[in-house]
């Protein structure tokens, strides 16, 4: 967790996703790491979970920097799931 100049809490982290999806009418599995940022409340939020917690986000992709190929997630919401 870093905070801005602005002192807004920001959280660089990353997830893992697991699951299958149907594809030309084959089932798929899927297992693949990615970045995720958060701001505010919700990074506050994210930092209090413990490692490994299942959960569902919500939010969108955009690039890493104005000048990056890199994309990641920004989280605006969360939800832990189990």
């Amino acid at each position: 967790m870093r905070y801005t100049p602005a002192g807004m809490a920001v959280l660089e982290t990353s997830f893992r996703h697991e699951g299958t999806v149907t594809e030309a009418a084959a089932e798929r599995t899927l297992s693949f790491e990615f970045s995720a940022i958060a701001l505010g409340a919700v990074a506050q939020a994210l930092e209090r979970e413990a490692l490994g917690t299942a959960m569902m986000l919500e939010g969108f992709i955009a690039p890493r920097t104005r000048r990056s190929a890199r994309l990641v997630v920004h989280v605006t919401e969360y939800e832990v799931s189990g």
